[in-house]
């Protein structure tokens, strides 16, 4: 099984990155986690995260200027695989 999932949401007009995301989130299964990149920081995604049973880590990425990482909070299999990055 692949851990990660990417979703690329950079180029979209709100609210289809938020839209997006949440839908994505939706088909995590256990060990997965969710790569977005996308072109500003989402910050009313992260306390819908927060609600939903999800954490975070925002960062800047290569390619892109911010990636965020998502992970079912209490998945250790997802958290482990994103410390190793």
């Amino acid at each position: 099984m692949t851990r990660e999932r990417l979703l690329d949401v950079g180029a979209l007009p709100p609210p289809e990155p938020l839209e997006r995301i949440l839908a994505a989130l939706d088909t995590l299964a256990a060990g997965q986690y969710l790569r977005v990149r996308h072109s500003r920081e989402p910050y009313p995604l992260y306390a819908i995260l927060d609600e939903h049973g999800f954490d975070h880590l925002t960062r800047r990425g290569r390619d892109t200027p911010f990636e965020i990482l998502i992970w079912r909070r209490g998945d250790d299999a997802a958290h482990a695989e994103i410390q190793r990055q």
